[in-house]
């Protein structure tokens, strides 16, 4: 059972945006939620406080999701538990009747913890996605793309296209061969990079604190945003987990003989970025 901090201030936010484009909030974690304030689509929205002593939240729960009145489409980058879970956003799709899109590991996920009975959702809410894949959500036009997370079994990333503008999220890719074509065929104007600290987080087998990278360091992100050729880059994931929390404003002077980011812009959890 999730419980807000936060009270439904923000799912009000949200349902009440009228943006000129587009208003996007970071949910902190790796979640995002934008909307034209006719579509609203989440990506890897997260409201569970972890495993604790091995992963602890470090960031409030900023609503229930019970609390989301209007949602057309959910995203999963890949199968990890911050990213996929039941009780976070199982009950968006079930009020809403909004679509689950996810990779196949990801998806197996949501069916290995019967969310269609516990939730009672229908058969064509979870949808499997691969890379290429497109699909068309009011104004929105989200394409699957390849992401580079070594940690994950099958991790995707989204091209988050509309009239006023492009938005990408790689879930918790790191840089590789996979983005530079997303960067050379796109023109993207914001994108997300999961930012982090090396840190001793307790083994997840032995419960022994083990040296654990699981995030992009300060070089790796500005790479990704050199990769993806992006004009504003929005460093996430930083805030979440004791252990492995790190200074987004660390960014600006890797970026600063680069091409790429153009800008980056720090965002804290429940802050709004309009485009």
């Amino acid at each position: 059972m999730v419980h807000s901090d936060w009270g439904d201030w923000l799912p009000q936010a949200i349902e009440n945006a009228d943006p000129e484009g587009v208003a996007a909030w970071y949910l902190g974690c790796n979640g995002l939620v934008l909307t034209d304030g006719e579509t609203t689509l989440f990506v890897d929205p997260y409201l569970g406080t972890g495993d604790p002593p091995r992963t602890v939240r470090m960031v409030p729960i900023p609503f229930d999701p019970e609390d989301i009145e209007s949602a057309d489409a959910v995203f999963a980058t890949h199968e990890h538990s911050d990213h996929v879970d039941g009780p976070s956003q199982a009950p968006i799709l079930a009020d809403t009747g909004a679509t689950y899109y996810a990779p196949d590991d990801s998806l197996a996920v949501a069916h290995e913890n019967d969310w269609a009975d516990e939730w009672d959702l229908a058969d064509d809410q979870l949808v499997e996605v691969s890379e290429g894949d497109t699909n068309e959500i009011g104004e929105f036009t989200v394409t699957v793309t390849h992401a580079n997370d070594p940690d994950a079994t099958h991790p995707v990333g989204y091209l988050i296209d509309h009239p006023s503008g492009t938005f990408f999220h790689g879930g918790d890719t790191k840089p590789g061969d996979e983005l530079e074509p997303i960067g050379e065929e796109y023109d993207i104007d914001y994108a997300v990079c999961a930012f982090g600290a090396v840190g001793m987080i307790l083994d997840k087998e032995t419960r022994e604190p083990k040296r654990t990278r699981w995030y992009s360091d300060e070089n790796q992100a500005i790479e990704v945003a050199n990769q993806l050729q992006v004009d504003t880059l929005v460093p996430t994931h930083w805030d979440m987990w004791k252990g492995l929390t790190a200074d987004p404003a660390a960014l600006h002077p890797h970026a600063r003989t680069y091409d790429y980011p153009e800008h980056l812009e720090i965002v804290e959890i429940g802050d709004r970025i309009d485009y």
